[in-house]
């Protein structure tokens, strides 16, 4: 196999960890702190979570270890979207499982959540895990997305680690892999099963996120990875000078990664979801927003700029939400007479017999791709597919119709071309920056912290992550502490509550004090690649997240 030098380099990297986690599993000792409670919805979480409702908060210190000794054979499985950092979980997992005794196995289940229920697995070994250290992707052991949420796929788990004497299971995941890992670790409890049920938090979104998580695994390495390619696009736009580049950035939920990466790169324009629906605007209102500041930089002889745009945005202007909800009550009621139509004006006089006027007046005004990306097949719970609408390309569109009106009433006169970009998978896999790389390995080596010291239904957690990492800590949260109740899929369902972006936080707040010279100047930032060697003030840097909450929570 070819292996590139910065490939072979990385192997050997040792990830650095927290002072307290570097003195060996004999010399790490539990201590519990008070019990907690749910964030919301505390006595619907209760009555739910009877056996894993109320823990206690564990941190590790150093002292003796008062961990029963006995041999563990732990599962692990990849769940959701890939995330940077993911495979050195499961290194430090592996290193802390065979730290505690040489007899002790870990099991990978393949394929994600489904690779349990199957029985679909590998025996990781030393030779495998070293092929892994400090890469990118979920390739080890592969990631899938099926859900555990069914009495029969609970019972086939239990089934599985049974046969395979399994003592724990660890779940690397995002909001909905770690809900389920509360629900499968509560099931054990009820039903006896002698199965520990241990979670990591993975998303690259941003949008695991609470008290307790500082930052989900990945998100460093991702807005990094995109701040390079917005950062080029500007370094090209700013010598042509003649394009105005519309970037839409993954994170359909929450605006988190748009955010870090304007906070990195300094574009003209960003849209946060979040702010946008507090403000109810209009697609008129952000057509016109994003226009002023093409304007603006026009009448400074500049026809070139950047947009950033978060993938979710379009759920988040109100009319368009109307508009897509109202498609999906139609077509999921009479989806089978809309497809027998034939012809595009059949269908749009359909959906005006169906749809509410000012929702109709939202449709006329899309341009026809768009249109049909909203009628394109439902996703697996009848919904339109958010992420495949083109919002970066549905913008350009807008602001150009809107710039030759304004040319056409001689109030605009520059030139205006726009191209537009999706970075998506470009940032999912990408070799996890030494942040990532060093945080995900502790969370893998307290993951089994917490197995050892007899603990379920916990969150690996790591904390300070703003500081140096010596002054990092480790421990466990109750995942049932994260909890509320919310609405999906028709009913009230338990989960981890999404953290979206703070509009009163300090990230935000610096965005908002400098978009205004952002929008008509060239103040771009140019971040470069990520870099794995050098000075610590270089390589080890945090997100620029982490140090404006950071400023924000303690005036440094």
């Amino acid at each position: 196999m070819n292996i590139s030098t910065l490939q072979r380099s990385r192997y050997s990297y040792k990830p650095k960890m927290p002072g307290m986690l570097r003195k060996g599993i004999s010399n790490i000792r539990a201590e519990e702190g008070e019990k907690v409670t749910s964030v919301s919805s505390d006595a619907e979480i209760r009555k739910l979570f009877p056996h894993t409702y109320g823990m206690r908060e564990v941190t590790f210190s150093e002292g003796k270890s008062n961990a029963e000794k006995k041999k563990h054979v732990v599962g692990v499985i990849l769940s959701g979207g890939q995330a940077p950092g993911g495979h050195n979980v499961i290194a430090g997992l592996y290193d802390a499982l065979h730290e505690a005794g040489q007899d002790n196995v870990l099991l990978g289940f393949k394929g994600g959540p489904s690779g349990l229920t199957d029985d679909s697995y590998i025996t990781l070994t030393g030779e495998i895990i070293d092929a892994y250290r400090n890469t990118g992707g979920f390739d080890m052991i592969g990631s899938g997305r099926t859900k555990l949420e069914t009495e029969e796929q609970f019972r086939k788990v239990a089934e599985v680690a049974e046969k395979h004497e399994m003592t724990a299971i660890v779940i690397i995941g995002g909001d909905d892999s770690n809900t389920n890992a509360a629900v499968l670790a509560e099931y054990f409890k009820e039903h006896k099963v002698p199965v520990q049920v241990i979670g990591c938090p993975k998303t690259i979104d941003g949008d695991l996120k609470n008290d307790d998580i500082e930052a989900s695994f990945g998100f460093d390495t991702a807005t990094k990875t995109y701040s390079e390619l917005i950062g080029n696009i500007m370094r090209d736009a700013n010598s042509a000078k003649k394009y105005w580049h519309f970037i839409k950035l993954m994170g359909r939920s929450a605006s988190h990664i748009a955010l870090e990466c304007s906070l990195q790169t300094h574009p003209n324009v960003c849209l946060i979801s979040e702010e946008v629906e507090k403000n109810r605007m209009s697609l008129s209102q952000i057509t016109d927003y994003i226009a002023d500041s093409i304007i603006r930089r026009a009448a400074l002889g500049m026809n070139f700029g950047v947009v950033v745009i978060p993938e979710g945005l379009i759920e988040f202007i109100p009319e368009m939400r109307k508009l897509i909800e109202e498609l999906n009550d139609t077509l999921a009621e009479k989806g089978q007479q809309f497809a027998e139509l034939s012809s595009w004006d059949e269908k749009t006089g359909f959906l005006s017999a169906e749809l509410s006027p000012e929702s109709m007046d939202v449709f006329d005004i899309l341009p026809i791709d768009i249109q049909q990306q909203l009628l394109m097949d439902r996703d697996p719970h009848g919904n339109v597919q958010v992420s495949m609408i083109e919002t970066e390309k549905l913008l350009a569109t807008l602001v150009g119709r809107r710039l030759k009106e304004l040319k056409a009433e001689g109030k605009y006169s520059g030139k205006f071309k726009s191209m537009s970009h999706f970075f998506g998978y470009e940032g999912r896999a990408a070799f996890p920056s030494n942040f990532d790389a060093d945080y995900c390995y502790s969370l893998g080596y307290t993951a089994f912290l917490l197995i050892q010291n007899g603990y379920t239904g916990y969150m690996s957690i790591i904390r300070s992550l703003d500081e140096g990492v010596d002054k990092w800590t480790a421990g466990g949260m109750p995942i049932t502490k994260m909890m509320n109740m919310e609405r999906r899929g028709g009913a009230m369902k338990p989960v981890i509550r999404k953290a979206l972006v703070d509009l009163d936080g300090g990230p935000f707040r610096y965005l908002e004090k400098h978009r205004d010279k952002w929008s008509s100047a060239t103040c771009f930032r140019y971040p470069g690649a990520i870099q794995y060697y050098g000075p610590e003030e270089l390589c080890d840097a945090t997100t620029i997240t982490l140090a404006l909450e950071r400023e924000a929570r303690t005036g440094k």
